[in-house]
């Protein structure tokens, strides 16, 4: 009997390893729908988040090529494309930033910063002015680097802020309640006749973006709960909280949309399961037609 138990248990072993390096090797390609009265036609996104340095492929050729063959009118990133611990006495930020540069070749390209980034951005004693050289180089290439600022999207009635959040908005355990009118305090008021497309890293304040104005929310920073289990979803977030409210996906309130991206890379914890990384679409359908 206990032998036939210690099988099972070793192919267990066996197939939860198989699925774990499947799916911190690749990516999948998700479609989300959203509609619209405030855009004449259809806009297309793609969403990228959380590579942290994650090569796909040669150079990250697989993920740039995946982006490519969507043909997207723009490309979002909401941050966190490196992560902000050395390694070897160096931040290892090229991967993302090769991604991004290359994008911008080929589409408008708007981020916002995540945790690591503001991280270095910060701590200057640390990092030196890194983030400056590395905000100059993608601005040199074409990227829109959005810090708590806006753009209009030129021929269109669309307008893209990015919310960079203080420190404190991302730490562990204990969600720290956002302060009345943060975010008009932070990046000014949204625009009520624009679609207002905002780029927040932290999904966890989904009510407040909401609440501010946002149409269209795009996020990261949970990668998809590292685990994802039948119907429970992603077991546990970066914020060391079980089965997380915002895992991944799409979530609506009165009327507004978060796309919550699962990621693309792994950091600390180096485990995807039932959980590959993922490029997301995403479709602004008019509703005028």
């Amino acid at each position: 009997m206990w032998i036939y138990i210690l099988i099972a248990i070793l192919i267990l072993i066996i197939l939860s390893a198989i699925v774990i390096y499947h799916d911190t090797h690749n990516f999948v390609v998700r479609r989300y729908d959203v509609y619209s009265d405030k855009i004449e036609g259809d806009y297309t996104f793609a969403l990228l988040s959380d590579l942290h340095g994650y090569v796909y492929g040669n150079n990250n050729d697989r993920l740039i090529e995946a982006v490519t063959r969507e043909n997207p009118d723009a490309v979002l990133c909401a941050g966190d494309m490196f992560t902000g611990h050395k390694i070897k006495g160096e931040i290892r930020y090229q991967a993302g930033f090769h991604v991004l540069t290359e994008l911008a070749g080929k589409f408008p390209v708007y981020m916002a910063n995540g945790n690591h980034e503001h991280k270095i951005k910060t701590y200057t004693v640390e990092f030196g002015n890194l983030y400056s050289r590395y905000r100059s180089g993608l601005q040199k290439a074409g990227v829109v680097v959005l810090e708590n600022d806006s753009v209009d999207i030129q021929g269109t009635n669309i307008r893209v802020t990015g919310l960079e959040l203080k420190h404190d908005y991302f730490r562990k355990v204990i969600k720290l309640e956002m302060e009345k009118g943060y975010v008009d305090k932070t990046v000014g008021h949204s625009s009520k006749n624009k679609f207002q497309v905002l780029i927040a890293h932290n999904p966890q304040y989904f009510d407040e973006y909401a609440d501010w104005g946002a149409d269209l929310t795009v996020s990261g920073h949970v990668h998809g709960g590292i685990i994802r289990l039948p119907l429970l979803g992603g077991v546990i977030s970066p914020a060391i909280a079980l089965f997380p409210k915002y895992d991944g996906g799409k979530f609506t309130k009165d009327g507004k949309t978060m796309i919550l991206s699962r990621g693309l890379g792994t950091h600390s914890i180096h485990v995807r399961m039932f959980n590959p990384g993922e490029v997301d679409i995403i479709r602004v359908h008019s509703v005028n037609k």
